[in-house]
């Protein structure tokens, strides 16, 4: 990166954790970078690529330490459980990926960059996680009999439960998730038991 990208970059991450995306402008971020407006469009086109840059970077960074943390070795049932758990607390520990999974906002502003640069999704953990998913499908340690692309659509419904539990109730959670994750899992296991 530049140093201007970088200062751009680093006052807009500090900018959207302290006041949020909407309360952040491209103006305020310019100012306090002491640079024209201009010189934003010379590395961004809009708020939202720049967000969903810090976004980006941000989630490949808690995947990376999440697969740093857990051990593929344990059950499925055990390693699940904890990259669910390591993921949710990640995500609550960041305030840029929080905002991000909260809001309904940036899940339209995802389908528009999916589109825009036609990939199927921005979890970076996906790939490496599917062919640990198939890797205990093969083994017989879960169920082969529902398709592994399926089974990773569980356990995002599982991640995206968190992202509603205002609805659902708070006074349920954690308690609710760790339930519905242990019902989930177990019956993605009977094969092996």
């Amino acid at each position: 990166m530049t140093d201007k990208k970088q200062q751009i970059y680093s006052l807009a991450k500090e900018m959207f954790c302290e006041k949020g995306f909407k309360d952040t402008n491209i103006s305020s971020i310019t100012k306090e970078a002491g640079m024209a407006v201009g010189t934003f469009y010379l590395y961004y086109v809009s708020k939202e690529q720049l967000f969903i840059e810090i976004y980006k970077d941000e989630n490949t960074r808690l995947k990376k330490e999440l697969l740093s943390k857990l051990d593929t070795d344990q059950s499925p049932k055990t390693a699940i459980q904890q990259m669910l758990k390591l993921n949710r607390e990640g995500i609550q520990s960041s305030p840029i990926l929080r905002e991000w999974y909260a809001s309904e906002e940036f899940r339209k502003i995802e389908r528009a960059y999916r589109e825009e640069h036609v990939i199927d999704s921005l979890d970076f953990l996906y790939d490496t996680f599917h062919a640990l998913v198939q890797r205990w499908q093969a083994e017989g340690k879960m169920r082969s009999d529902i398709d592994s692309q399926m089974i990773m659509k569980v356990f995002e419904a599982i991640i995206n439960v968190d992202t509603h539990k205002d609805e659902l109730g708070l006074e349920y959670f954690p308690a609710l998730l760790d339930l519905m994750t242990d019902l989930v899992l177990t019956g993605l296991m009977e094969c092996s038991a």
